[in-house]
């Protein structure tokens, strides 16, 4: 993706299943979790880097002495500042007396993160400043350990005022309105109403305080918690939470719009928000890597004893195609298999955009990213090519010379890597001054390789959003290189609606799509259908949620994507480019072909998977008649 999108963030839970003695004794240090806790999250570095932090519990500590650690940072390198810390303390431990590290109730008794349940966090800010407040994970202390709780996930809600002003109902008086601190709380109710419930009908029985804490640690029920808590959420999330006393869960919502992945055996309870972590952290084959299921829960309870429970009734699965197409790793078997199916499927339409002429075609793509997705379309320009190579030894018959198969076994697709990304470049970037010509210069090009007016280009990108760092930096330099024309093709479909569930892209006028069907209605001067999705737009501000329909498709109603695609393509042709420029982008029904089982394509047709997802759309069209640079959620 040449434009910069922050996105949805990443989760890793690790619980021990074993005493400390048991992982010292085979695998040499009593610092394994914490150890594949670190791992886990290098190998999911990608889901954010904004922030990052780690939690941790201590089972069976006894009164007085602390058993919940936590650590986050918000500095350039936040995995490496946390780890760095920890293994600082454990450090000056061995100077002093390395014997200590071999001793693991020493070790419990006296440093943080020695514990038996560990949560780690990394941050892609969608929303608010990147302060330590921010970060997760967030905790609600209570001096009561079952009421304790520990939290991190990846989600954003939409309904996040609704639900504020029923923990108001409830008689609280929380201290901020995110989505964050409004889940924390509001599982935290149902927390709190649940370990009364279980004290009360303790003490008709006839137990003490002390005695009836462990039984409440033992009964609590985290499925009926959770289904109560989330029973009027509205949005996209994957949820990890810690209780003081050693309970542990992940829940996923109804739609799998986020994704969660668990694995499991006699030693370990390990969960993330990529498979392929899982996978490199403990060399475990994928089959044996479960994916949590929309609308439930993982429920690890103090004892080990693990479930995945129905907490709330799955909808239509709509799992987060952005996530196959960009922000996951590729090392994920299915994802690299999905991402070159969709790069084969932009063949047909690209090699109509250049008359089938291979011999005067250079081929490329931008950013790195989009290399898997290139490799498919690759090998399917190399099965056409094959293909025409067929045909010509046949149409030669017996005119078959050692001259003419020279010529034949000739044609191939030429792939070049024409733009490298300056990264040490991009980090200077800050100021408004001189911005442009510093954006203009973030790509190194090959020279050399392309015949002057002669050639075209043809770049693949993981998807086009904004266009920005198309218009001012890679087309600019590209057509330096003097080609006839550059084919900008992505291998994702055009960008048209917000997303609310987790990454950033909350303003219409941040799509270059929306601004061309916006530009095009004026062109053929229908202004008044902008004004009358804004009146319809206003007209449900106040309607049940359910009730609310995505007006905002009207804009895009009279136009076919093609229509939509060429302008944007003269919306990206700047001053002084002599290129003609088109771009092609991937197909709705290919995007499907591709990856079948991932049918959240919500910002690409605006079918959201959520009735919240309905109200954001309008919200944002409204800001943008209204001239609000702000968020619709």
């Amino acid at each position: 993706m040449s434009d910069l999108i922050k996105h949805e963030c990443g989760i890793a839970l690790i619980r021990l299943l074993k005493p400390l003695e048991y992982y010292l004794a085979k695998y040499g240090t009593c610092f394994y979790g914490l150890n594949k806790l670190h791992l886990l999250m290098q190998k999911q570095h990608n889901r954010g880097q904004d922030g990052a932090g780690i939690a941790g519990i201590k089972l069976g500590m006894k009164p007085g002495e602390n058993y919940i650690s936590r650590n986050r940072s918000n500095s350039e390198s936040p995995i490496k500042d946390i780890f760095n810390q920890v293994y600082d303390t454990i450090s000056e431990v061995k100077n002093e007396n390395a014997n200590r590290l071999n001793d693991p109730q020493w070790l419990k008794n006296n440093l943080d993160f020695t514990g038996e349940v560990f949560l780690g966090h990394l941050r892609y800010g969608t929303f608010g400043q990147n302060e330590i407040g921010n970060l997760h994970p967030v905790i609600r202390a209570n001096n009561w350990k079952t009421r304790n709780l520990v939290l991190a996930g990846n989600f954003n809600l939409t309904n996040v005022e609704k639900l504020f002003n029923k923990l108001v109902e409830y008689g609280q008086y929380p201290v901020e309105t995110s989505d964050t601190i409004t889940i924390l709380e509001k599982i935290g109710h149902f927390l709190d109403e649940e370990n009364e419930r279980l004290y009360q009908q303790l003490k008709k029985e006839g137990f003490s305080k002390s005695e009836s804490t462990e039984k409440i640690a033992n009964d609590l029920d985290i499925q009926k918690i959770l289904s109560r808590s989330s029973a009027n959420w509205d949005g996209g999330y994957t949820i990890v939470g810690l209780l003081g006393h050693g309970d542990a869960f992940v829940m996923r919502d109804i739609n799998g719009i986020r994704p969660a992945y668990y694995y499991l055996d006699d030693e370990i309870i390990v969960a993330t928000s990529e498979r392929p972590a899982i996978q490199t952290a403990f060399n475990v084959p994928v089959d044996k890597i479960k994916e949590l299921k929309p609308g439930h829960v993982l429920i690890i309870k103090k004892n080990g004893k693990t479930a995945e429970h129905l907490y709330k009734n799955p909808s239509e699965k709509k799992s987060c195609s952005f996530e196959r197409i960009y922000f996951s790793r590729g090392t994920d078997s299915e994802i690299y298999k999905e991402r070159k199916k969709l790069g084969k499927l932009l063949a047909p339409s690209i090699l109509e955009a250049i008359d089938y002429d291979l011999e005067n075609t250079v081929f490329s793509y931008i950013p790195n990213t989009a290399a898997v997705a290139f490799r498919g379309l690759a090998e399917e320009l190399d099965q056409f090519c094959n293909t025409v190579k067929k045909d010509k030894i046949i149409q030669l018959g017996e005119k078959l010379s050692h001259e003419e198969l020279d010529k034949i076994f000739k044609i191939r697709p030429r792939i070049e890597k024409i733009a490298v990304k300056d990264i040490k470049l991009r980090t200077f970037i800050t100021q408004d001054t001189q911005r442009d010509d510093l954006v203009g210069h973030v790509y190194d090009v090959t020279y050399g390789i392309i015949k002057k007016g002669i050639d075209s280009l043809v770049v693949l990108d993981d998807s086009i959003v904004r266009g920005t760092t198309l218009k001012q930096s890679i087309i600019r330099i590209l057509d330096r290189l003097g080609p006839k024309r550059i084919i900008v093709a992505s291998s994702a479909p055009q960008i048209r609606y917000p997303d609310c569930y987790g990454i950033d892209m909350a303003k219409l006028n941040d799509f270059i799509a929306f601004r061309a069907g916006i530009e095009l209605l004026k062109d053929t001067n229908q202004q008044d259908i902008i004004n009358a999705v804004y009146r319809k737009c206003k007209d449900q501000v106040d309607k049940p949620i359910e009730e609310i329909i995505n007006h905002v498709k009207e804009i895009y109603k009279p136009f076919t994507a093609e229509q939509i695609s060429c302008k944007i393509a003269e919306m990206l042709t700047g001053p002084n480019i002599n290129s003609d420029i088109k771009i092609i982008y991937q197909t709705i029904e290919d995007l499907h072909e591709a990856l079948p089982d991932h049918s959240g394509d919500w910002y690409f047709t605006g079918n959201y998977p959520t009735p919240g997802g309905n109200k954001v759309v309008n919200k944002s069209f409204i800001n943008y008649i209204e001239g609000k640079n702000v968020r619709a959620y």
